[in-house]
């Protein structure tokens, strides 16, 4: 008595909006820390370093289950709890990049004509990080939409914003698995696997053409 296919469509919408507004917010804060982190060095680099390195040894998945479940349904929640913990890894490589930006030439030149701090970092460095950001950003939309079906499947999601992890647990709850109605979970299982597989991969492409244009660059 549910239509399936309709109930897809419209996880479709959630999933993705999930996966991208997580995506942002972590990416966002990942990209201020390596940011201020690799161009100031010094007593800030330790600071932010030390938050990074903390948050970084903290086992994500169980802690986001703990939040999400401490919290009420909703999927602002998740996209806080997903963004709010995920952005080390973002953080590490802007401020690697950071790190050989700050000693080139054109920044030096810049330093020298009197520009500030904040213009160098946001006129000169952070447009020549964007294709590293654009590479993280796309990662962190598979693995944010994969934690969100993982905690939807939980029963931690909002019931009211079905998503593929929501058809998942409702079919599993009401004996989808046990009876083997294939069609209720196979469908949003397939589509969890080929977004998430698509977005690695074109995170990956990114990643390897930034790496060859640095060595280009070197070179």
């Amino acid at each position: 008595g549910q239509d399936i296919f309709s109930e897809l469509i419209y996880s479709t919408r959630i999933s993705l909006f999930v996966g991208f507004f997580a995506a942002f917010v972590s990416v966002a804060i990942g990209t201020l820390v390596g940011l201020f982190s690799g161009y100031l060095r010094g007593a800030a680099d330790e600071v932010l370093m030390g938050t990074t390195d903390i948050v970084l040894i903290i086992p994500a998945l169980p802690l986001m289950i703990i939040l999400a479940a401490h919290t009420s349904p909703s999927i602002w929640n998740i996209i806080i709890v997903i963004g709010a913990l995920w952005w080390t890894s973002t953080a590490r490589v802007v401020r690697s990049r950071v790190l050989q930006l700050r000693e080139m030439p054109f920044v030096e030149a810049a330093r020298s004509l009197g520009a500030g701090d904040g213009y160098i970092v946001f006129k000169h460095i952070l447009p020549n990080t964007l294709q590293v950001i654009l590479a993280k950003f796309i990662l962190a939309v598979a693995g944010a939409m994969l934690t969100e079906a993982s905690l939807s499947f939980l029963g931690l999601g909002d019931p009211l914003q079905k998503s593929w992890g929501m058809m998942l647990n409702y079919a599993f709850s009401r004996g989808g698995f046990i009876n083997g109605y294939w069609w209720w979970y196979l469908p949003p299982g397939i589509c969890i696997s080929l977004a998430v597989l698509s977005f690695v991969l074109i995170g990956f492409g990114l990643e390897e053409q930034d790496r060859e244009e640095m060595n280009a660059n070197r070179l």
